[in-house]
């Protein structure tokens, strides 16, 4: 028979949050994606230079984006409209520390949302560090968003009894504002203009 083990806190410890949350695992964020988007508007050579750009600064496949109703910018359903592509674990890391380069490393308290992503865009590719200007490309822009969990949230995807994340364990504003800050050397601008 195994033993219970004791570890409960007693009564004459005192509980200190911070040390707390340094010594639980189950708290620490980390990335889970990042999605890149770039809008062509339209099919045709504007969408294929966007999908040949993506596929130069991800290095991988970028898949078409279509419109989903008829409502959709005046569109038929089922027309492309632009390029997306996720990547995921340290090749995102480091693409994202790419992107925030073109941005200076700064980014407004606006830009994170109430459960802990943000996005920002970046209005020319040629911005990037280590990325040439394509005459046959010409200027495009592109929106990036960043997606963050705790180890725990994949409870709330599984196919069998999903659960929702309870209200301690969820990435607040602040959270993933702290978390730009020391993992990615982001400059929160403080001041909204």
């Amino acid at each position: 028979m195994k033993k219970k083990s004791e570890t409960s806190a007693g009564a004459g410890e005192q509980k200190d949050t911070v040390i707390k949350d340094k010594a639980n695992v189950m708290r620490n964020i980390r990335l889970e994606k990042l999605t890149i988007n770039m809008s062509a508007g339209d099919a045709g050579p504007k969408l294929e230079k966007s999908q040949k750009i993506m596929e130069k600064i991800v290095g991988k496949k970028a898949v078409i984006t279509r419109t989903h109703k008829r409502t959709t910018f005046g569109m038929a359903k089922g027309r492309p409209i632009g390029a997306k592509a996720t990547i995921r674990g340290q090749a995102a890391m480091e693409l994202l520390r790419r992107l925030l380069k073109a941005r200076d490393n700064k980014l407004k308290p606006s830009q994170f949302d109430s459960s802990g992503n943000f996005s920002f865009g970046i209005h020319e590719y040629i911005n990037i560090p280590g990325i040439k200007y394509d005459p046959d490309v010409g200027i495009l822009g592109m929106d990036v968003c960043v997606s963050l969990e705790r180890p725990g949230y994949r409870v709330k995807k599984r196919a069998i009894k999903p659960a929702r994340i309870g209200a301690g364990h969820r990435i607040r504003k602040e959270d993933a504002m702290e978390w730009a800050r020391k993992e990615l050397g982001v400059i929160i601008e403080e001041k909204e203009e």
